[in-house]
């Protein structure tokens, strides 16, 4: 059994891992709900702009653009943009999605890893896996500006053949409680994933002429990197926002089995301290009789030396 000063020192490291889970919570918290604001701040802009694509494609008759060039006939080059978490505590956040790549990498020839995260990094280094050493992303505090340059890198790479096809592997978070590792293509666009609804004019009539200066392909040039880097954009802050919720869901469990720890600690504590001075009361009235039995016998003979 321990003694009252192991049990102590237990109680006070207990409490500091309290303090620590405690404060990781409301910082994940509000990380979560800054990264949730810049996306819904710039989500109408991209939206606009998947508006203005469904429109060429529907509107234009054979438009022919590199971004939805499929390549067939020769073996694609594969790459794989993975976003994984910059660290752990997580729960199993990272080790959902690695899985999920694992998996998709098993189906294709000699494909290329591009990581987000230091996690994801780590891991495939270890496991010998082919990764691009110069795409160095950190996962944390996701920004437009980073999806820009993530998004330029992958443009250029596709337009001059060294990949055929992008895929953005992430976590979404369905709901609080529940996230699930997805993987979404980038390149080349499918012309199904950009559903169009004829716009109408003030008094309900479907508008028909549209004319894009100088021609349709010049537009889709401006427009479909703004839109890639959009997509880019939202799959970080959604694998950010489920890392941070994962985070807080793992800290909340650490935090309830802290606060059971130190109920069931404090009790031990309470019982040995009481046998302690149950101890030290037995030994205190024992000490105060002077000679235990010895005295209680030679109180008798001197009785009888009386009498």
């Amino acid at each position: 059994m321990e003694s009252i000063k192991e049990i102590r020192t237990h109680i006070d490291s207990v409490q500091q891992t309290l303090k620590i889970t405690n404060a990781m919570y409301l910082i994940s918290s509000s990380k979560l709900r800054k990264a949730r604001r810049q996306l819904t701040d710039v989500q109408p802009y991209f939206e606009k702009i998947t508006r203005t694509i469904s429109d060429i494609l529907h509107r234009t008759a054979g438009v022919d653009h590199v971004y939805f060039d499929t390549r067939p006939g020769h073996p694609h080059k594969v790459g794989y943009i993975v976003i994984t978490g910059d660290k752990g505590l997580a729960g199993a956040y990272n080790h959902n999605v690695l899985r999920l790549v694992e998996e998709e990498m098993a189906k294709v020839q000699d494909p290329t890893l591009f990581l987000i995260g230091q996690a994801g990094r780590n891991y495939f280094q270890h496991k010998g896996v082919n990764i691009d050493g110069e795409f160095m992303y950190t996962a944390q505090d996701p920004t437009v500006y980073r999806a820009r340059e993530i998004g330029d890198t992958f443009i250029e790479l596709f337009r001059k053949g060294h990949l055929d096809e992008v895929y953005v592997v992430y976590t979404e978070m369905v709901t609080p409680m529940q996230m699930e590792p997805k993987m979404v293509k980038l390149l080349p666009l499918d012309r199904d994933a950009f559903p169009w609804t004829p716009r109408r004019s003030a008094d309900g009539s479907e508008r028909h002429e549209v004319t894009y200066v100088p021609s349709p392909e010049h537009v889709l040039n401006h427009i479909v990197p703004s839109y890639l880097k959009g997509l880019l954009f939202g799959t970080l802050v959604e694998s950010f926002c489920s890392e941070q919720n994962a985070r807080m869901n793992a800290m909340d469990t650490a935090t309830d089995n802290a606060r059971s720890l130190l109920k069931e600690l404090s009790l031990h504590y309470n019982r040995a301290r009481q046998t302690a001075i149950t101890q030290e009361i037995t030994e205190i009235v024992g000490g105060a009789q002077p000679g235990g039995d010895d005295w209680e016998d030679d109180w008798d003979d001197e009785e009888e030396a009386d009498l």
